[in-house]
């Protein structure tokens, strides 16, 4: 039986996957800093909720240690690495930058060097669309030029994939970067766009669209980005070149604009949005778009969520973690 570490796996992406891999009749252990970027009550209830119930331990360990993450591993013997810890967050990164060069560094390098010591076949780790910078030549493909990231937290992103080349380089260790584009669902992230969105929605509160709505994001239902996740990693490495660094975009190549999302989620919450509109922030980038070719060549077809669906499964989840006060919200037209 293969055993997997999964890092962050309190987090939306890592619990996700986590369970995904113990249903799969895995051996999986989880770790998970549990720290306060957002609160960590989530973060506990995912455990509760999806790791716990399948047996799959979740330890509390902040991976900026580095003594403790390399006893970690000595211990544990593992034979692939799923790292998903990170500090999430663009805009934060503006105002807080020693949280990602801490976490998105500093951690990085503790676990990929842990890797390298402890011979761990494979290192799958996340990366992210923002390495893409602020540019409208969509969709984009793992080849173009990622040298000119719009925010700290994007060029953290793209300095993991520089060094993941290099231990591939120079020790061998094979790795895969994950380049997530804009992951939604349930128990998601407080953070992101599409929860907040509903949590004001439904208090009747007014919601902020930023460049007047017009942004296009490539929404990525979390099931079908930990069907891709599991493909990486159970799809053999390439015959002709078993040991390499590579790179999958991890979305779908349908990018709707942010106005149509709030529609499509008003729908699914049974709610009128009261909406205001504001210029664009720094750090945002107009429009994300995933070529997914190459994902697909390496593990044939994988699942598209319908937008609308995917929002409903979230709605559904959020009235029922989160319960409304009675009257609250405004009464959909």
């Amino acid at each position: 039986m293969a055993h997997y570490l999964v890092t962050g796996a309190a987090g939306f992406v890592g619990a996700h996957v986590a369970a995904r891999l113990a249903d799969g009749g895995h051996r999986v252990t989880g770790v998970d800093s549990f720290n306060a970027y957002y609160d960590p009550r989530l973060k506990h209830d995912r455990v509760a909720a999806l790791l716990t119930p399948r047996g799959v331990p979740c330890h509390a360990l902040d991976l900026c240690d580095g003594p403790a993450t390399h006893t970690l591993f000595a211990e544990g013997r593992f034979d692939a690495v799923i790292h998903l810890a990170a500090q999430a967050g663009v805009r934060h990164s503006i105002h807080a930058p020693a949280d990602y060069i801490q976490a998105n560094l500093v951690g990085f390098g503790h676990v990929i060097e842990a890797c390298r010591q402890q011979g761990v076949a494979h290192l799958l780790y996340a990366s992210s669309s923002s390495v893409y910078g602020s540019r409208r030549d969509a969709p984009f493909r793992e080849t173009d030029r990622v040298d000119r990231p719009a925010s700290l937290y994007a060029a953290t992103k793209i300095a993991n994939e520089l060094i993941a080349h290099t231990y591939a380089s120079i020790h061998g260790l094979r790795s895969t970067g994950l380049r997530f584009f804009t992951v939604y669902g349930p128990w998601g992230r407080p953070d992101m766009a599409y929860f907040s969105f509903s949590r004001r929605i439904r208090a009747g509160q007014p919601i902020t669209l930023f460049a007047e709505g017009q942004l296009l994001r490539d929404f990525t239902y979390i099931d079908d980005i930990v069907d891709a996740v599991l493909g990486l990693l159970h799809a053999p490495a390439p015959a002709e070149r078993p040991v390499e660094s590579e790179i999958f975009n991890l979305g779908h190549h349908v990018p709707v604009k942010v106005i149509d999302f709030v529609r499509t989620l008003e729908d699914a919450l049974g709610l009128t949005a009261r909406i205001e509109f504001g210029p664009m922030q720094p750090g945002d980038v107009p429009v994300t778009c995933a070529d997914d070719g190459r994902l697909r060549a390496r593990i044939g077809d994988w699942a598209c969520t319908p937008l609308d669906d995917g929002l409903r499964r979230f709605a559904r989840w959020i009235e029922g973690w989160e319960p409304l006060a009675p009257g609250a919200g405004t009464a959909g037209g």
